[in-house]
């Protein structure tokens, strides 16, 4: 199960799987009890504009892409060089550096190295013992290796409230780390996510701007009071939990009630969880990709935020 962040990685004990973290030696906003945050002035305007502008992707229902996966690496690990790819790598935003690349992994979404599907084909690895995290968009692992952006995270950095640098992507268009908000088997089956959820949106469902913790959004089309990139929604105190079909889809929701989810991305399946291929947990009986559809916008609140700000492209690190 991940821990909070501030648990010292060479101190934390429990399973050996990468997606369990934790990743960042720091606490960081996506561990934050926000239980009892304040709730913002502009809450019922923001719900009340994305409900209009359709609501979650995916026909208004809140479902699951269990297509991420975090991978491991060793000091033994081999690096490899890669190619940027213009379309997708951003100066100065990304980073250009040899990544780790393990035997029998794969992307997001497919089942080894090669982008077949023309999906994004995150590639994530987490290096814990050299204290990094590696996250690339838009990876393509062949004879040749061809990438996106690179974003690579220092787990023992304390990062402030710029991250990697304030107006700069990542491989999240947020500018965000991505693996530790993603859910796991693991952490269902334990019965506890302590951690905020990564969510995405539509583009024509979020207005020009962010909000922080988000560093970057991107050109959105949405209503000009739906809600901005990194906007931090927690799903409503009194909610009746009971109503949900499973014991699975009641740990997502505790941690929404707790952590609540965070946007990151524009996206038609609001919810991002790891696959089960490098798990002990499966999610076969677990939880299902629509176990959650029956959350609607209208449950979740939006919590406290400082202005909305534009992004004028000009990446400072």
């Amino acid at each position: 199960m991940q821990r909070l962040a501030l648990c010292l990685l060479a101190a934390c004990s429990g399973s050996s799987s990468p997606e369990d973290g934790p990743f960042f030696e720091q606490p960081m906003f996506f561990n934050e009890d926000i239980s009892n945050a304040r709730v913002a002035e502009d809450s019922l305007s923001i719900i009340t504009g994305l409900r209009g502008a359709g609501g979650w992707g995916r026909g208004n229902r809140l479902q699951i892409d269990f297509s991420f996966d975090v991978l491991e690496a060793t000091a033994t690990t081999p690096r490899r060089a890669f190619t940027p790819m213009p379309d997708y790598f951003y100066s100065p935003d990304c980073d250009q550096m040899e990544m780790p690349i393990p035997e029998a992994g794969n992307l997001e979404g497919e089942s080894g190295y090669e982008c077949k599907a023309g999906g994004d084909c995150h590639l994530i690895v987490f290096d814990r013992d050299g204290g990094k995290l590696y996250e690339m968009y838009k990876a393509d692992v062949g004879a040749t290796f061809r990438g996106g952006c690179l974003a690579v995270w220092e787990t023992a950095r304390a990062y402030g409230e710029t991250l990697r640098g304030d107006q700069c992507s990542s491989a999240d268009a947020a500018g965000f780390p991505i693996a530790p908000m993603l859910f796991t088997a693991d952490e269902v089956a334990a019965g506890e996510i302590a951690h905020a959820i990564r969510f995405v949106l539509p583009n024509d469902r979020m207005r020009r701007g962010f909000v922080r913790p988000a560093v970057h959004g991107t050109d959105t089309n949405g209503p000009t009071n739906g809600p901005p990139y990194g906007v931090h929604l927690r799903l409503r105190s009194d909610y009746p939990l009971d109503s949900l079909p499973n014991d699975g889809a009641r740990v997502v929701a505790k941690a929404m009630q707790k952590y609540g989810m965070i946007h990151a991305d524009g996206g038609e399946v609001a919810l991002t969880a790891t696959s089960d291929r490098h798990t002990t947990a499966k999610w076969a009986g677990l939880l299902a990709d629509r176990d959650l559809e029956f959350l609607k916008v209208e449950d979740f609140e939006v919590i406290d935020h400082g202005p909305v700000i534009s992004y004028p492209y000009r990446c400072t690190r």
